[in-house]
């Protein structure tokens, strides 16, 4: 399929073939991961019709969103963007974008039940029909989003590259990328992306993970982490057997807009402690797999991580201790300082 084929073929699938999430045959396009305790409150809020056509793969909100300028591609039926808006609050605004019309219908005819339901006196949100491809076709404007967030939605798209170019185009200095995909284990090959169920189930348009990392790397993105990743069961026979040996994984991913980021972890000596001051986050915070910050105690940690938590909107939730003014070479993952009593985190 060419890529006008690919969209038209994707509206298909997500505007007329399936009826809900239900209809789906993999867990690719499911929500496998667990709601965080305090999003359960505000999904028991939002309208079943708008839950019971939502498709994703994770449930990538990252916290801190206050007052935020929030931006969800493909928003289909506005689940994530309306949890995102009670989260961002009347101070903020959350933006949703799709290109399938019967799915931004639903989310759309639900803005007046949902603002008067979480008791806001205006609605805070706003819905557009358009291409994650090209943000700057619908009016978004460069360094105007303080977090895009996306689920089980990029995979989907036949220009990658683009997709994530417009990203950090519209991502404010220091502004977050927070989204789940799904992902490949090898280059999924032509036949099978030429293969319209395939690729509407969200499997044989994911990215080959180098891949990703080599796309992020052009864009100037040269650290992103992964926050969790789960293997994709695909429950249909038919399916396994046409997809091989190629294995999917469902991946959390959090990167920032930062232009202080290298391309390997290096070491200036410098700790962060974290203060416990996030909400819902009092006694730790978990920036990717491998970074849980315990309240109060100090981590050592590579200059990128350092930046991740001082030059972004975590910075007043953290202490830092040190500046890149020494350079002691790569971040050793096994070093502990003897006269502190911070933890090595391998980045």
């Amino acid at each position: 399929m060419d890529h006008t084929d690919t969209i038209e073929s994707v509206k298909d699938y997500y505007g007329k073939q399936l009826e809900g999430s239900d209809d789906l045959k993999t867990s690719a396009c499911c929500p496998i991961d667990a709601i965080p305790v305090e999003h359960r409150a505000i999904l028991e809020q939002i309208d079943d019709e708008i839950l019971s056509r939502f498709y994703g793969c994770g449930s990538p909100i990252p916290p801190l969103l206050d007052g935020s300028v929030v931006l969800d591609l493909g928003c289909g039926t506005g689940r994530d963007v309306y949890m995102a808006s009670y989260l961002v609050g009347e101070k903020g605004l959350v933006i949703g974008v799709d290109m399938t019309e019967e799915q931004l219908k639903v989310a759309k005819r639900h803005v007046k039940s949902q603002t008067e339901r979480f008791g806001f006196a205006q609605p805070n949100v706003k819905f557009y029909h358009g291409y994650i491809e090209d943000l700057n076709a619908i009016g978004i404007a460069d360094n105007s989003i303080d977090a895009v967030i996306s689920n089980c939605v990029i995979n989907l798209s036949p220009n990658k590259e683009a997709v994530f170019a417009e990203i950090f185009r519209v991502l404010k200095p220091g502004g977050e990328l927070y989204f789940s995909d799904v992902f490949a284990s090898r280059r999924v090959p032509q036949h099978l992306k030429d293969d319209p169920e395939l690729y509407g189930e969200c499997l044989s348009g994911a990215l080959y993970t180098e891949d990703f990392r080599r796309i992020m790397q052009r864009l100037g993105c040269l650290d992103h982490r992964i926050v969790k990743k789960s293997k994709i069961q695909m429950m249909n026979a038919e399916l396994e057997q046409r997809v091989g040996n190629i294995d999917f994984f469902s991946v959390t991913v959090r990167a920032f807009k930062l232009e202080s980021l290298e391309d390997i972890c290096e070491d200036y000596g410098q700790a962060a402690t974290y203060l416990g001051t996030i909400p819902d986050h009092p006694h730790s915070f978990q920036l990717d797999d491998h970074h849980i910050f315990e309240t109060g105690k100090p981590m050592l940690v590579c200059g990128n991580t350092a930046a991740m938590v001082s030059e972004t909107r975590y910075a007043k939730h953290f202490r830092l201790g040190g500046d890149r003014s020494t350079h002691f070479g790569p971040f050793d993952c096994g070093d502990t300082s003897a006269d502190t009593d911070a933890i090595a985190a391998c980045c």
